[in-house]
């Protein structure tokens, strides 16, 4: 720790105010930045998968390449849409909001699932974290990862949980109405997966898509949902998330490590929450959050 200022001893010495300034001080270097890097991956990531179809289907690819290459496109569909879904690529009124709304919509195509059901949902998992009851994500927590494993798949089962507690927390905020959108995307993924078998592409249909699209799930629900949350019972606000040093870096990990920070400032780009994690390192550790094993980090 370089910065006196930041020592523990002078951070304790801060009267709360003084604490909640300094920190906001350094919030504000991360914030107001559009991350065109994430604008630039949602729109490609759905360029490359969608290419892969006729270049599979016309004997122009192998369909054993094109299958990794799928379950990396799903895998990679969310998070995109994740910063819409908090308008950190623009905000409602600006000149850019319509870029907002078209990345949140369209790269999430290969993960199946709709932005505004998604946007919504999460909202309440922001405003509810860890609650049994109101967290519509709660139902991802385990004791372990292979009680993770076996809840990540009884979570999409048509009766599973996660159906019920999404439905729910749409119904307590007025806007069960946006369930037709997952209709219609269950609908239009159906019909694909029907249309293909009909026709004699069942293999090809099921490797780029509907086996994708369950690996990717059960990866990004790990790595977004139980890892940065585990054990996944504090409440308050600086300690509904946890930091973790993952065996597979940042990158593979999803940028999760740093979780913390986006529950804090979800309007912090993730391309950003690394720097300001650390930057924000001494005073979480003040403040009681689980950093994990980034404290014995100078």
């Amino acid at each position: 720790m370089n910065n006196p200022a930041m020592t523990k001893e002078a951070l304790l010495a801060l009267s709360p105010d003084a604490l909640d300034a300094l920190e906001r001080k350094i919030v504000g270097k991360y914030m107001h930045r559009v991350p065109w890097g994430a604008v630039a991956w949602g729109l490609s990531n759905l360029m490359v998968w969608l290419s892969l179809w006729p270049l599979v289907l016309f004997d122009y690819l192998s369909i054993w390449v094109a299958f990794p290459i799928a379950v990396l496109n799903v895998a990679l569909s969310y998070l995109p849409s994740h910063e819409a879904q908090h308008s950190i690529i623009a905000r409602e009124g600006h000149p850019l909001r319509w870029l907002n709304e078209l990345v949140g919509h369209v790269s999430t195509i290969p993960f199946g699932q709709p932005y505004r059901v998604l946007k919504n949902t999460h909202m309440e998992h922001h405003a509810h974290s860890n609650h049994p009851e109101l967290d519509p994500d709660y139902a991802v927590h385990a004791k372990d990862d292979w009680a993770f494993l076996k809840n990540s798949i009884l979570r999409r089962q048509p009766a599973g949980p996660a159906q019920k507690a999404y439905g729910d927390a749409l119904a307590r905020i007025g806007k069960s109405h946006m369930l037709i959108d997952a209709v219609l995307f269950n609908l239009v993924f159906m019909s694909v997966l029907f249309t293909m078998a009909w026709t004699g592409h069942a293999i090809e249909a099921a490797l780029l898509w509907w086996l994708p699209k369950h690996i990717a799930q059960t990866y990004i629900q790990y790595y977004l949902s139980w890892a940065p949350h585990h054990p996944g019972v504090r409440q308050e606000r600086y300690g509904q998330t946890r930091g973790f040093k993952s065996k597979v870096g940042n990158l593979l990990s999803m940028g999760m490590q740093f979780h913390i920070v986006h529950h804090l400032y979800p309007r912090i780009p993730l391309s950003s929450t690394p720097a300001a994690f650390h930057a924000l390192k001494p005073i979480l550790e003040i403040r009681g959050c689980d950093i994990g094993g980034w404290s014995e980090t100078p």
